[in-house]
């Protein structure tokens, strides 16, 4: 059985109980304890808001050095010249994509990074100090997620669903005045990212896709192992959940005050790092990422600085994409059936236990006219960046050797990492 298929989508549903259940918490014992207070849970209520997410964001980002600038980009109000908004929204309201620029050298490289689903560029937190010492950074939250607006999602193809993401990234760059940047996109970002390259290919330099989606090969036996779990009567309920977009976001929002601990037990149990006695968070990271701190006052509350809580708990938008995208399971061949039309040079990278394939990035590059690598990273699974970070870097800087080295055919390839 392939227990990584639970951990994307839909299917966080199942896994989320049983790694809760099996992992012990790494927090504070003291915050566990005081979090199980018997008071009524009204006092424990936890809203959410935009500010929320900008507020738990700059507490997440003050432990990055490198100084940046955070700003809500104006992407105007939909695609030009379209009569459709962000998309079918009855708002003319402008959107805006929330993005931080971290200080760099004048003439560095523009790096441009895109998170993947259920995620937002904050998870890019501890690669940002040192890529900034070689590139201009900038990390984006993408349309319906993290910080950025949050129209209401009314696609209802694969195609409006693409141009939602496609399109208002390309606003995005318009108003950011950018014509020539990497583009790094993280497992569904990695899809977008691929995507604007097929339809922008003059704005971008080279295209690094870090456990990408969209590239489901032929050759992976979790498709079968999914579609006889789809017989069960367990898999006919997530599938029908699948189809009806019920996704992860809709139980933490649909707990109330609940919804932080279990953000909390399932950010521990996900980013456990059997390879690390350490983990792969700080206790300080762990707080500012998925804590709860207890006021300890006569009446207790609790405040917050959950990143991922307010991420996650904000209005649904962006995440209702999954379905128009992915069959059940997380499986798509979009990007490995237009591999052929690729113009932009490529570098895949893969955690070396990433659940997503990388044997579909082999059968794209025999399709491929275009230079493309393809780099496994060791001691990692699906968020490399976290996972790996030492390892994660060395692939990031190989890719780009020739923005950066005065002689990137001479450079070698890192030591040990794995070129498939």
């Amino acid at each position: 059985m392939n227990r990584s298929v639970y951990r994307w989508s839909s299917l966080v549903l199942r896994k989320m109980a049983e790694e809760i259940n099996k992992s012990e918490i790494r927090s504070s014992p003291s915050i566990i304890a005081k979090s199980r207070s018997l008071w009524p849970s009204v006092l424990r209520w936890i809203p959410t808001s935009t500010d929320h997410i900008i507020a738990s964001e700059k507490r997440l980002l003050s432990l990055v050095k490198t100084p940046y600038v955070q700003e809500l980009v104006n992407i105007g109000s939909g695609p030009p010249g379209s009569k459709v908004r962000w998309f079918r929204s009855s708002s003319n309201e402008p959107r805006f994509i929330n993005t931080v620029t971290f200080d760099s050298k004048e003439g560095s490289p523009t790096l441009v990074m895109v998170h993947g689903y259920a995620a937002s560029q904050g998870f890019f937190f501890k690669n940002f100090d040192y890529l900034a010492n070689r590139f201009k950074v900038i990390a984006i939250d993408q349309l319906g997620w993290g910080g950025s607006s949050r129209p209401d999602f009314t696609c209802k193809s694969t195609e409006e669903t693409e141009a939602w993401f496609i399109d208002s990234l390309e606003e995005w760059r318009k108003a950011k005045n950018l014509s020539n940047f990497i583009l790094l996109g993280h497992s569904f970002g990695g899809y977008v990212a691929a995507k604007y390259a097929l339809k922008h290919p003059e704005h971008v330099q080279h295209l690094i896709l870090v456990g990408t989606a969209g590239l489901s090969s032929e050759s992976d036996t979790t498709y079968e192992w999914v579609t006889r779990f789809r017989a069960t009567w367990r898999g006919a309920i997530l599938s029908h959940l699948w189809e009806s977009n019920f996704t992860p976001q809709k139980i933490i929002r649909g707990l109330g005050p609940w919804g932080p601990d279990l953000v909390r037990k399932y950010t521990a149990a996900r980013f456990t790092n059997r390879y690390s006695p350490e983990g792969v968070f700080t206790e300080e990271e762990s707080r500012l990422l998925s804590g709860i701190i207890y006021n300890g006052c006569f009446f207790p509350f609790f405040i917050v600085e959950d990143y991922v809580y307010h991420t996650s708990a904000a209005k649904a938008s962006g995440e209702l994409c999954l379905k128009y995208i992915f069959a059940f399971g997380a499986f798509n061949r979009a990007l490995l059936n237009s591999a052929s039309e690729w113009t932009v040079p490529t570098t895949f990278i893969y955690g070396a236990e990433d659940w997503m394939n990388y044997q579909g990035a082999q059968e794209a590059r025999e399709q491929m006219k275009v230079p493309c690598e393809i780099i496994r990273v060791p001691q990692a699974g699906h968020f490399v960046f976290l996972e790996n970070r030492d390892g994660f870097h060395s692939a990031v800087l190989y890719a780009c050797r020739r923005f950066l080295s005065p002689n990137p055919d001479k450079e070698p390839f890192p030591e040990g990492l794995v070129s498939a």
